[in-house]
């Protein structure tokens, strides 16, 4: 069974402000789910994020 978490603890598993959390959700820059005027979110659905960001969305460093 899915674990469902609110923006209040999304917020302090990803250590960011819940203002940031529903900026992101909102954007669609985080996978989550609006119910009524709140939002949710799969921490299985995160955790894959986040292991399949960190090759595409480290910035590439200039050579100088």
């Amino acid at each position: 069974m899915p674990e469902i978490m609110t923006t209040r603890e999304m917020a302090e598993y990803l250590r960011l402000h819940q203002i940031t959390i529903c900026k992101f959700a909102a954007e669609g820059k985080i996978p989550a789910i609006r119910v009524g005027r709140v939002w949710r979110f799969d921490k299985e659905a995160i955790d894959k994020w986040i292991s399949e960001g960190q090759s595409k969305n480290v910035p590439k460093r200039k050579k100088r």
